[in-house]
């Protein structure tokens, strides 16, 4: 369910828990603090009980652990490579991570849909490529 041409996402509750267990099962990272994940899946949704739902359903999945305030991944490689799950467009567009105004959006292409758009940089930070 690829999100609208905008930059939109999909609305239902269970497309959300989708997008977020896909973006938690492309950490490209061993482990990170829960306010770190949290930030992460801000992109996704800013509701604190959807946020609890996506945790909750990666851990079900074998995807995390969760552990003292921190997450673990349990499947390496799954990073997004951005030659092939980067879809880069042209319009205008905001970024869905710091809000600011784009000529140039960069949308994940993830199995559940698309999530975007970001700048240069907000997408190299949600994916964990910079701190």
């Amino acid at each position: 369910m690829p999100g609208d041409e905008d930059g939109t996402i999909p609305t239902s509750r269970q497309s959300k828990i989708e997008l977020g267990v896909d973006l938690l099962a492309h950490l490209e990272t061993e482990a990170l603090d829960l306010a770190e994940a949290i930030d992460r899946l801000e992109c996704v949704t800013t509701n604190p009980t959807l946020t609890r739902e996506i945790l909750d359903t990666a851990d079900k999945r074998g995807i995390i652990d969760r552990e003292d305030g921190r997450l673990r991944t349990r499947r390496g490689g799954t990073f997004v490579r951005f030659e092939s799950q980067v879809t880069v467009r042209e319009g205008e567009f905001e970024c869905r991570r710091c809000g600011s105004g784009l000529s140039t959006g960069h949308f994940i292409e993830f199995e559940s849909g698309e999530l975007g758009p970001f700048g240069s940089s907000c997408i190299r930070k949600v994916l964990g490529r910079e701190e």
